[in-house]
């Protein structure tokens, strides 16, 4: 399998338990990964150290095989970037923005600058100072889409960016993914990253809480049931089943969580005469909360 990212107990510690702690992280090439967590969980951290704009503690992170730090200019000819704190480019105006950084990256395509500015709906002939934070956004998508970049590295790309243009955002990141570019997107917004990711990791409080394909965590999913029954239903029976917590028994009525298999919460449930059953399976942002929540990072 080629790599476009790979970490090995990548640690940045800034003392009192801020930083990232022995993080493995791994995205395959042509892959679109999700990356994970509550604000001041570690994301932009982890990026920074991708790019060398911060140096690890100890372990190491490589991108496309090169090492972030000593193939750190070859690393950045790579790679599309968005930044989580947007940069101030004062007065100079969008175009002028963007052909400074066009130059940089050694010539785009005017026509393909246009485009792109046309499809986030973006004036490049105002100035930076001028722009919306939702606009400077844009500028920060356009730069980083323009050269086609073997990889892109999206932190909360999408903040300030209202539904249309999140959806065209979205469209874009599918657009490159098809056309066999590597996404790495970074965002505290879940239900975002279920509608594009192929493979998700999960960081809380600088560490590692949980990491697989999308496939792979709804494999692991949690459904929540409701259901109203004629009969007797004792707590302990169904305390006894695995997989059945957040118990929650009245007479008559039943909410509970199922990890896993049905079979044997139904068949208690026939026997206590059930007449109406409701269930509803967990969203990726309530799966992440799950698995938070059991971590011992969130205690």
């Amino acid at each position: 399998m080629a790599v476009a990212i790979e970490t090995h107990g990548l640690t940045k510690d800034f003392g009192h338990g801020r930083g990232i702690f022995d993080l493995d992280v791994l995205v395959a090439e042509g892959e679109i990964a999700g990356y994970i967590g509550p604000n001041g969980a570690g994301k932009s951290t982890t990026i920074k150290l991708l790019f060398d704009l911060i140096r690890p503690t100890r372990g190491t992170a490589a991108i496309f095989g090169l090492d972030s730090h000593h193939d750190s200019v070859a690393v950045k000819r790579l790679v599309g970037y968005v930044p989580g704190e947007l940069p101030d480019y004062h007065g100079l105006r969008g175009a002028e923005v963007v052909e400074l950084l066009a130059r940089l990256r050694g010539g785009v395509a005017e026509q393909h600058i246009r485009d792109l500015a046309a499809r986030f709906q973006l004036d490049l002939h105002e100035k930076f100072r001028d722009y919306s934070h939702g606009n400077k956004q844009k500028l920060m998508l356009v730069q980083a889409f323009m050269h086609e970049p073997r990889l892109l590295i999206l932190d909360e790309p999408t903040l300030g960016l209202d539904p249309v243009m999140q959806k065209e955002f979205f469209a874009l990141v599918r657009e490159r993914a098809a056309a066999g570019s590597s996404i790495f997107l970074s965002s505290h917004v879940l239900s975002e990253v279920e509608r594009v990711a192929d493979r998700i990791t999960i960081i809380g409080k600088g560490r590692l809480v949980k990491a697989g394909t999308l496939a792979e965590l709804r494999e692991m999913r949690v459904h929540r049931v409701e259901a109203t029954f004629t009969g007797k239903l004792e707590r302990r029976a169904l305390s006894a089943i695995p997989g059945i917590d957040d118990i929650a028994l009245a007479p008559g009525r039943l909410t509970c969580a199922v990890h896993g298999a049905f079979g044997p919460l139904l068949a208690l449930l026939s026997r206590a005469g059930v007449t109406e059953l409701d269930s509803q399976e967990l969203s990726l942002e309530e799966l992440f909360f799950d698995y938070y929540n059991q971590s011992p990072l969130a205690a």
